[in-house]
């Protein structure tokens, strides 16, 4: 029975490790303007006809790392997001929880964390997105993700799209 608990602690300890080394990035900024940082984002999505895409949560949240490493490790869920949206991580940790911010962008965090807010070109709020309809199993559901992202592209929302 000894050897049972032992060997459940060693794969515990190690399953953890593994877990934190995956996870061990850091993602979000506390010490960051959130708000300079969103004013620039919009800036820069208004000059190169993108919208702002934020992702809100923090460096405590495995769900956000995990969100955001899904992102960057398929090729095109990555180029889906570098060639629509400027990509914002927005801070929300008992360090600086950025209220002020999260109150303009009509308390996203009412849905729990990773949450995604997108901007237009101009700042306007246009979706806020609940990522546990994204998630499939223990991880991230490839199609609706870029599906979501499709959605809510600039080309996706342009009203001439519409006439034909």
């Amino acid at each position: 029975m000894k050897k049972i608990i032992s060997l459940f602690g060693i794969l515990f300890f190690v399953s953890g490790f593994l877990f934190a080394q995956e996870t061990n990035l850091k993602v979000y900024n506390p010490n960051a303007d959130a708000k300079t940082d969103i004013a620039k984002a919009i800036a820069k999505a208004d000059s190169l006809h993108k919208n702002v895409f934020i992702q809100i949560g923090g460096n405590w949240c495995p769900w956000c790392l995990k969100f955001n490493k899904f992102c960057k490790s398929d090729t095109i869920i990555d180029t889906l997001m570098s060639n629509n949206y400027i990509v914002l991580h927005l801070n929300y940790s008992k360090e600086n929880k950025n209220l002020e911010i999260l109150k303009t962008l009509d308390f996203p965090q009412r849905f729990g964390f990773p949450v995604l807010v997108i901007l237009d070109s101009k700042g306007k709020r246009i979706h806020t997105q609940d990522t546990a309809l994204l998630e499939s199993g223990d991880g991230y559901d490839r199609n609706k993700v870029i599906n979501f992202l499709k959605y809510w592209t600039p080309r996706a929302l342009n009203p001439k799209n519409f006439d034909k």
